[in-house]
């Protein structure tokens, strides 16, 4: 078993242990993501691929916050929010803009890219990086950046 997904459980026995209701139902949300892909791909998920899918489960509230901002329904931006932090401490911490700059860096000093034709390689190269540790979205755009001068 992932050691990453072992702390998710151990997590979701102590919430029990310890009451607390709300952050137990969003653990619960994230064993249910990884059961699922693991019953459907009848696969056992490594650490990587956990965190593959709280990543992606923290992008899909960052844009449910977007659009519950623009409906002005603070409760839910409040309850997503809450989401996203507790996801948050299952993930790697997150790259510093200096390591994101290095990493993209290298990757496009490797692939020998030059130009936006590239950006498949490199981001072949930054991807598995950066996952669960920064916006992959964002960095693509700074590569599409670089890439583009």
């Amino acid at each position: 078993m992932s050691e990453l997904k072992k702390r998710i459980q151990d997590a979701a026995i102590q919430a029990m242990k310890s009451g607390d209701k709300q952050r137990l139902a969003v653990i619960r949300l994230m064993t249910s993501s990884m059961k699922q892909i693991e019953v459907d791909e009848r696969i056992e998920l490594d650490d990587a691929r956990v965190t593959a899918i709280l990543d992606k489960m923290v992008k899909q509230r960052r844009e449910s916050i977007a659009q519950f901002k623009t409906a002005g329904r603070d409760d839910l931006v409040r309850q997503e929010s809450f989401e996203i932090d507790v996801i948050q401490e299952f993930l790697p911490p997150a790259l510093s803009e200096a390591e994101i700059d290095s990493i993209v860096n290298q990757a496009i000093k490797q692939t020998g890219a030059s130009s936006i034709k590239d950006m498949g390689k490199v981001m072949g190269l930054v991807k598995p990086q950066i996952i669960g540790r920064a916006d992959v979205g964002e960095v693509s755009g700074r590569i599409k950046s670089l890439l583009a001068t």
